[in-house]
């Protein structure tokens, strides 16, 4: 790999370090001001409704300018976020700025790789990009937890500037502060990532056409016949990952008698499962082999439900990991097939946007659901038995529908498969 592609990944890692480390210096922001727990969620709800609504738009703006541009705009409108909450404007509405610049940072991200990268590499790519960003992930939570650990938070508090009141006072203050600095980082790298000399796509003069333009990718998408499964996959997992993140926070509470920086280290011992299963993958699975891995998500969703027989840390860990790691291990090649597919029918951004669209249409329905199961009054224990039989029962329907796919389209199918192996071998 060139160092264009490790600038690009520097980019990623701390734009996502800082994202997730947000999460939880937001949710404490929330409990310091005694909001109700099945108002929670809602964070993600509202990162996550601009990749909805704006994802017509985000796509063609990703593909109007070049890559390292639109991440340096999306990774300041995401500082400005995080400066609102310094205000003391709501949080949800804060947090939701940071959701328009992460909508538009998304198509570029992912869709500089099918530019700059032959498609010989994408899966590694994939895996490497995936397994950063899990390992930000990892560290984002972490940190976030630490930064709004009491300890930690004097000493953060402590430092002050002579003859100015910030007016920050409180842990999930400081913690946001060092947020904003490490976006700032992400913003500097974003400055030198590599032009990939694509052919840069005009805006269409008419906010209408651009709908229309959009509506046609996402049938194009949907009616190819591995670009549909591949895309069924990464939306079911998405919304399943981002419920998870809210269930293992609650779980961990009521069955480990944890507090939400020591849950927020959990939810990191998750993401290296991810980033483990991402890593084999990569190194061990081809572009037209993904599909083999549909199984892998039924067995995922299988072994969610053991969680409410765990009440030790020493079960808690190697469960949270094996979750994770079987999460990683079935996504990263559908995701690489995916990019592959949206990219050979209508372009890079335009592809990730109609991912990003499914995808937090997923996240916002799952957390929907998870925030009204909470809020009347059921159990988490049933949450996560409920949320594990949804994620098997789903990937069941996913492998039944890929299975005659296969039966009645075999030739088309065959085709598609030998495109993936002539362009990765």
């Amino acid at each position: 790999m060139s160092l264009g592609f490790y600038i690009i990944m520097a980019a990623q890692f701390f734009s996502s370090l800082a994202d997730n480390a947000l999460l939880v210096a937001a949710i404490a922001l929330l409990i310091q001001s005694d909001s109700p727990g099945w108002l929670t969620p809602y964070l993600k709800f509202f990162l996550v409704i601009s990749h909805v609504v704006l994802a017509p738009y985000v796509g063609a703006f990703a593909d109007r300018l070049p890559k390292g541009q639109v991440m340096l705009v999306s990774n300041a409108i995401k500082i400005l976020g995080c400066s609102l909450m310094l205000f003391e404007v709501n949080p949800l509405i804060a947090y939701a700025l940071v959701g328009l610049g992460a909508a538009a940072y998304s198509p570029a991200k992912y869709g500089i790789l099918t530019e700059y990268l032959p498609p010989t590499k994408l899966v590694i790519a994939n895996g490497w990009i995936e397994g950063l960003t899990v390992g930000s992930i990892i560290l984002g939570t972490v940190l976030g937890g630490v930064l709004i650990n009491q300890r930690v938070a004097n000493h953060l508090l402590g430092f002050d500037l002579p003859h100015i009141d910030t007016g920050i006072d409180t842990p999930a203050e400081a913690a946001i502060t060092l947020i904003i600095l490490i976006y700032a980082i992400a913003a500097f790298f974003n400055v030198y990532v590599p032009r990939t000399g694509a052919r840069l796509r005009p805006l269409p003069a008419n906010p209408l056409h651009t709908l229309v333009d959009f509506a046609d990718c996402v049938k194009r998408l949907w009616s190819d016949k591995l670009g549909q499964i591949s895309l069924a996959v990464t939306t079911l997992f998405w919304g399943a990952g981002a419920t998870l993140q809210f269930i293992v926070i609650e779980w961990a509470k009521v069955n480990l008698g944890y507090n939400l920086s020591q849950a927020s280290i959990l939810q990191g011992v998750v993401a290296f499962g991810i980033a483990l299963g991402a890593v084999v993958a990569s190194a061990t699975l081809k572009l037209d082999r993904a599909v083999k891995v549909i199984p892998l998500g039924i067995a995922m969703g299988l072994i969610v439900p053991l969680m409410v027989g765990v009440h030790t840390l020493w079960l808690a860990v190697p469960l949270m990991i094996l979750i994770g790691g079987l999460a990683g291990y079935f996504v990263v090649p559908m995701n690489a097939l995916l990019q592959h597919r949206g990219h050979n029918l209508m372009g890079a951004g335009r592809s990730i946007a109609v991912q990003n669209f499914n995808e937090n249409a997923s996240i916002l329905a799952m957390i929907a659901t998870y925030s009204v199961l909470i809020g009347l009054g059921l159990s988490i224990g049933w949450v996560i038995i409920l949320f594990g039989l949804f994620v098997a029962g789903t990937m069941t329907m996913v492998q039944i529908w890929f299975n005659a796919n296969r039966r009645k389209h075999h030739k088309e199918i065959e085709a598609l498969l030998a495109i993936a192996r002539s362009e990765t071998h």
